[in-house]
């Protein structure tokens, strides 16, 4: 029998506003309209899950959780009842005047509907920090097996209770969680090389660019990067300059939020891509952007990791750095030889193209569903 499997993911909000903001009218549409309108720009992992478990004869779905606009349209058109769901038995408990439902409440009405609609063999949950304990422990009776999926700074303790089993691109969080009493396995992220013909052919018109989100889990790779920003030519693309000090010098040089495919064409028209990990990474390589710059055809530059030639022959099909000195001699010595650059570049993105897709990993991933649905 296929497994069947219910993907359940949450999006960056500023990602859903402005895809609202662009589509005005996709708000009044069927859920399904809306569902693949999101799908379509191919923002985080869109529906490479989905789609790839169903070429290996699979069932899955994808739910965006914290999509309130969608999850209401769904709440529609499937004649939700709020009476049993879990929040309104939660709520039921507190003083009427605080049984407003929050967005988040009204989400897990929803999200619950859904799972005891669909019954899947697997509940796929992309974000640890969304689903508290206690709703874990009210949907299970609908499914065999909890996973949960994470590549993030960890969530309180408590919302790791009552998984099955916890997947990660970490490998120092496979014993962490093991020696919690969590089954863990390790799961490298991947590329889907649609967003190649979904984004078109752009041209090379950026020598060096970061392409990425700033933040306060990322203290040492903001560092790094103003630092280049002081030293080399190169653009910078993403989330998260608001928080940066007025006289940052990666301000006059970053372009603003790029989002799904807009993200995709930024790498595809860099010659050199930088990357840095998030601090508790730790010293393991494992992030989306070894695979999407890669895949995109970039010369990426990646900060060295223990594992990294596991994931990509260093020298090779990648360039590694171990300081910021020796990243700024590399952009430098790479833009003076764009021929051997690119030469790498060719090489990272065969291997990516050949290793480390999201059809490989779906594979890889039921083998492993397979041994704990057993």
């Amino acid at each position: 029998m296929p497994i069947k499997f219910l993907i359940v993911d949450t999006y960056y909000t500023r990602f859903l506003s402005s895809h609202y903001d662009k589509f005005p009218n996709l708000a009044y549409s069927d859920y399904a309209v809306q569902l693949e309108s999101i799908m379509t720009q191919c923002f985080g992992t869109a529906d490479f899950y989905s789609e790839n478990l169903k070429k290996l004869n699979c069932d899955a779905k994808d739910v965006i959780a914290n999509n309130e606009i969608l999850q209401r349209q769904w709440a529609k058109e499937n004649g939700l009842n709020l009476r049993n769901s879990f929040m309104s038995r939660a709520l039921g408990r507190l003083p009427l005047a605080k049984r407003l439902f929050p967005p988040r409440d009204f989400s897990l009405i929803v999200l619950e509907a859904q799972i005891k609609k669909d019954r899947p063999d697997v509940l796929y949950l992309q974000d640890l920090s969304f689903c508290p304990p206690d709703f874990i422990t009210t949907i299970r009776k609908y499914v065999k097996l909890v996973v949960g999926q994470i590549a993030c700074p960890l969530p309180p303790l408590g919302n790791l209770k009552g998984y099955d089993l916890i997947l990660t691109s970490f490998p120092h969080y496979v014993d962490m969680f093991r020696k919690m009493g969590i089954k863990s396995e390790y799961f490298k992220i991947a590329f889907d090389s649609s967003v190649l013909d979904k984004s078109g052919r752009q041209e090379k018109k950026f020598a060096c660019t970061f392409v990425g989100g700033i933040g306060p889990a990322h203290k040492k790779g903001t560092a790094l990067l103003e630092e280049l920003a002081r030293r080399v030519e190169m653009d910078f693309f993403g989330y998260g300059a608001e928080i940066l000090d007025k006289a940052s010098p990666i301000l006059p040089r970053h372009h603003g939020e790029v989002w799904g495919l807009d993200m995709y064409r930024a790498l595809l028209s860099s010659r050199i891509a930088i990357n840095r990990h998030i601090d508790v990474a730790e010293n393991y390589a494992n992030n989306m952007r070894l695979y999407e710059a890669t895949g995109c055809g970039a010369l990426l530059l990646t900060d060295y990791k223990d594992n990294l030639n596991n994931l990509f022959e260093i020298g090779k099909e990648v360039v590694a750095y171990n300081s910021v000195d020796e990243l700024v001699d590399l952009i430098k010595y790479y833009s003076a030889h764009e021929y051997e650059g690119q030469q790498i570049a060719d090489n990272g993105q065969k291997r990516t193209l050949r290793e480390h897709t999201y059809f490989n990993r779906m594979s890889e991933l039921i083998d492993i569903i397979d041994k704990y649905l057993r």
